[in-house]
């Protein structure tokens, strides 16, 4: 865990790897209850019979919900503090590489690419690439945006 006594430091680690953070299996009850939550119930999520006869060989994750995981995947990479509250201000860029199967593990690494100064605080965009263990290239490259609020 990187810590940022404040926002002027984590300013200064503009451009800089912040680390990875520690490995996460994607379990079938996570793709269904995503499913549930979203109503997309597509067979590949969710029907394991059909799923291991298809293009995967297995059910895979929504993107979305490999999306969704970058809150827990990144929470023990970086920390600022004296923060009042961080905010979700949006995704620049998102691409999913490669499905995410059921029972593989992912973790992200982010860096810091810009930070620029708001009325409110900071705005921070970290991209974050979330590797699937195993795999050659990424499960999610995505460019998050945060308002970061002293």
């Amino acid at each position: 865990m990187r810590t940022f006594a404040n926002l002027d430091e984590l300013a200064a680690a503009k451009g800089e790897h912040l680390g990875f953070g520690p490995w996460h299996e994607v379990t079938q009850q996570e793709i269904n209850l995503f499913a549930d939550a979203t109503g997309d119930h597509q067979w590949i999520h969710v029907d394991l019979e059909k799923a291991a006869r298809g293009p995967f060989g297995a059910p895979v994750a929504h993107g979305y919900l490999t999306l969704s995981l970058i809150p827990l995947l990144v929470r023990d990479i970086y920390t600022v503090q004296g923060l009042s509250m961080g905010v979700n201000y949006g995704l620049n860029k998102v691409r999913f590489p490669t499905p995410v199967k059921v029972g593989s593990r992912v973790r992200a690494g982010a860096e810091l690419t810009e930070i620029t100064d708001m009325a409110q605080g900071k705005q921070a965009v970290v991209k974050v690439v979330v590797e699937i263990d195993g795999e050659p290239k990424p499960a999610c490259v995505a460019e998050t945006v945060v308002l970061l609020v002293p």
